[in-house]
This record gives structure tokens, C-alpha cells and sequence, in this order.
């Protein structure tokens, strides 16, 4: 796919600080095409309960006419804040009334698009939606796209926020799609019970921080902590982590050191762990700090629950661990199948101990040579590519289906 105009509605803001999957995925789409990367809409609830932060602020202005909604983020990417408000949706019972206020959500939205796409002058564009967004099931239909991708990357319906209305949502968007890419064989599979045209596109990594050869100083708070030191990174959460299982290590063996880098949910933090003196809790830390820890540790760990929530998902964490050349034991998943050849995956509590006497009982050249060479080979570029050649095989739309060239949105077309 090239020269090309591509449209991404996204979850999550450009100026987010953590890397993101439709950020990275924008700018490889942007070496040889044109994006626009739409921001959510800025909703009511939002609105009365954050009207002091930032973001609103800034939503707020570009609602006054105040501030530019399109700017020009980087070469070939444009971002959009939309100029509209939506309506918070997500509490209104299933049924009409919740429809009925998607719709006008979306044609909201769709309209503000609209002027964008006209302003940038793209044509034909490619729609790609990030995950679960409501008003996405209006916009194929509003804005009428060569092709509509729907990019799935988690399963998200054991989330709190989408239990209500998200079933139903995402399986008319993966009906709807053109184009199901997910980052997972797994979630691929899931997506084909809906739609015969999905694939698995991988996982792009960003791995330019954690480079094997760099030389980090040893940071401070984790200079005290003895050896041997078996480690995580990342959000400390009991949705995605086997936190029984983290206690039973840290008891069973209280001469392995147990770091745990990342911020706390509210169980982590009322956990029996803090209470034990072989188990460190080094807080959050920006990405650029991480790779320093990481390179200080003896062996990585992803103690993951295996469940619908974890087993489709790519833990990209993996990636950074094998790129620093560490050993790592991780819970398997089918996900996880991916790294066999790479990584010590148990499939039961009882494997740990045993599975991290290995890893710690030597770094082994080869294979870390090789699982840094594995971890490289996560590109977006790759990603892209297998998205690209998907697009390619598809079929153009029905003359009656062609998408539009101009924008033309109005009333009568968005009703």
C-alpha cells in the first residue's frame, strides 16, 4: 500500500507518554502514505467529572474555536481533536435509546472527520479502527471508505467499561469489517467465528532503548537489592497477573530476590508481597528508565493469569526482556507459543521453581544471541506489510458501495 490516504480512529491520544500500537502503527503507514490519526471525542461525563485536566482543556478549546483541531504532527501524519461533543452512552440500558444516542455520537464525529479528510484533501481512504469504539459501527456507513479494518490487539470484553454494551458492538463491528487484523494467531482465530477475512498481522515492537550491548549504570534503588534478582516490568494488575502465584515463589524461596518495576492496582497494593522482605516494590518509572533494570536483573518473568483476557494477548514486554539478552520464564498461553523456542513457559504453579533454577543457572550465548535476533525481527514494518498484502487481496467495493472521493458529508447522507 502506498500513496494511499489512510483515516485511524483511535483510542488512545497522540501525546500519550507510553509507547501505543496505533501511534507506532501510524507512522510506518505514514513512510509512504498519508494519515490522519483521529482522537476521541471529548465526552460529557468526561466534561463534568475532569473539566480541570488538561486534555479537556484542551478539547474545550478546540470546541471554542480557540485552538486548531488539525495540526500536523509529524511528516505525512495529521492529528485531529474533533470540534464535537458525545454523549456518554455507555450507562443507557441495551437497546434503542442506547442506538439511537450512538448515532448521533457518530454522525457528530463522522462529519468532523469529514472536514478534515476535505481540508487534507484525501480520497478513497482506508478506515482503520483501533479496538472498541462505539460510534465505529455508524462509520462505514457515514464515511464510506474504500475499505473498513477493524484492528484488534486485546480482548477486551472481560473489561468492566465494555461488559455492558461491548459484546454486541464488537461483534457487529467484526461483521462489518472489510478487514479484521489482529496482532495474535489467537485473537486472529477469534475474529474468524465472525468474519472469514481476518488475519494475524504480528506484533511491531519499538525496541531502540533496550539494546543488549548498551552500558546502564546500575540504578540506585535497585544498587541494595541482593543477587540473585528475578524481575518484572510493567503495570502490576490482577486482571492480567497470577498474583497467588508470585507469593507462593517469593515464600517458597526467600533467597531469590523478587522486583516488581511498575505502578500498582489496588489489589497489588494490599497484597501480602509487601510484607515480605525478599519482594522490592521500585514504583513506575518512564520507558526510558526501564531498560536500566532490566539489564541489572538476573532473570525476567511474566507470571500471567491464563485466561480469555491473557491468552490472546502479545505481551510486549517479552520482546524487551529477549532484546536485552535475558533468560525469561512466562506462564504459557497460546500467545506465548510464539516464543517456545526462546522463552521457559510453565504451564502450571508447580513448573516455576524449576523453570527459574534454569534461567538463572547460566546465560547461555546462544541463546541469548538468538532471542535477541528473535525479538528484532518484531517490526512494524512487518506488521504493516502483512496488513498491506491482506488490504491488496481484498475485492473492490460494489459500484454501489464506492467509496466517496470528496466528503460530501451532509444531514441527508449521515441520517
Amino acid at each position: 500500500m502506498q500513496h494511499q490516504d489512510v483515516i485511524m480512529l483511535c483510542q488512545q491520544s497522540w501525546a500519550l507518554p507510553l509507547g501505543t500500537n496505533a501511534r507506532s502503527l501510524a507512522r510506518e503507514f505514514a513512510r509512504a502514505n498519508r494519515v490522519l490519526y483521529v482522537q476521541m471525542p471529548l465526552d460529557l461525563h468526561a466534561l463534568l467529572t475532569g473539566r480541570h485536566r488538561p486534555e479537556v482543556q484542551q478539547h474545550l478549546r478546540v470546541l471554542r474555536g480557540q485552538a486548531e483541531g488539525l495540526t500536523e504532527a509529524e511528516p505525512n501524519v495529521w492529528v485531529l481533536t474533533p470540534d464535537c461533543l458525545a454523549l456518554s452512552v455507555n450507562r443507557l440500558p441495551v437497546g434503542r435509546v442506547f442506538g439511537w444516542a450512538n448515532q448521533l455520537n457518530a454522525w457528530w464525529l463522522a462529519r468532523s472527520i469529514g472536514r478534515a479528510a476535505r481540508r487534507l484533501g484525501f480520497t478513497q481512504p482506508v478506515l482503520l479502527q483501533d479496538g472498541i469504539i462505539f460510534q465505529g459501527t455508524e462509520l462505514k456507513r457515514l464515511l464510506r471508505p474504500r475499505h473498513f479494518v477493524y484492528y484488534l490487539r486485546d480482548y477486551m470484553l472481560d473489561v468492566p467499561y465494555f461488559r455492558r454494551h461491548g459484546p454486541a458492538v464488537e461483534q457487529r463491528l467484526l461483521r462489518e469489517a472489510d478487514l479484521v487484523a489482529a496482532n495474535s494467531g489467537y485473537l486472529a482465530d477469534y475474529a474468524r467465528r465472525q468474519n472469514p477475512n481476518s488475519c494475524d498481522i504480528g506484533q511491531g515492537c519499538v525496541l531502540d532503548l533496550y539494546q543488549a550491548d548498551a552500558d546502564h549504570p546500575e540504578p540506585a534503588d535497585l544498587a541494595p537489592i541482593l543477587h540473585p534478582r528475578i524481575g518484572y516490568t510493567g503495570f502490576l494488575t490482577t486482571v492480567r497477573l497470577d498474583l497467588p502465584l508470585l507469593e507462593q515463589l517469593a515464600r517458597q524461596r526467600p533467597d531469590w530476590q523478587l522486583v516488581l518495576v511498575g505502578p500498582e492496582d489496588d489489589d497489588f497494593r494490599r497484597s501480602p508481597l509487601h510484607q515480605l522482605p525478599n519482594v522490592h516494590f521500585l514504583g513506575n518509572k518512564q520507558p526510558g528508565q526501564l531498560p536500566a533494570y532490566v539489564q541489572h536483573l538476573d532473570a525476567c518473568i511474566n507470571p500471567q493469569l491464563n485466561n480469555a483476557t491473557t491468552a490472546g494477548n502479545y505481551p510486549l514486554k517479552i520482546d524487551e526482556y529477549l532484546a536485552m539478552g535475558k533468560p525469561v520464564v512466562a506462564t504459557h498461553t497460546r500467545t506465548m507459543d510464539l516464543f517456545a523456542d526462546h522463552v521457559l513457559l510453565a504451564d502450571h504453579a508447580d513448573q516455576w521453581p524449576a523453570l527459574l533454577e534454569a534461567a538463572l543457572a547460566g546465560e547461555v550465548p546462544q541463546r541469548a544471541a538468538a532471542g535477541i535476533a528473535f525479538a528484532r525481527s518484531h517490526t512494524w514494518a512487518a506488521s504493516a506489510g502483512r496488513l498491506y498484502a491482506a488490504l491488496a487481496a481484498l475485492p473492490e467495493p460494489a459500484p454501489e458501495l464506492a467509496p466517496a472521493t470528496a466528503f460530501a458529508l451532509t444531514p441527508a447522507r449521515l441520517a
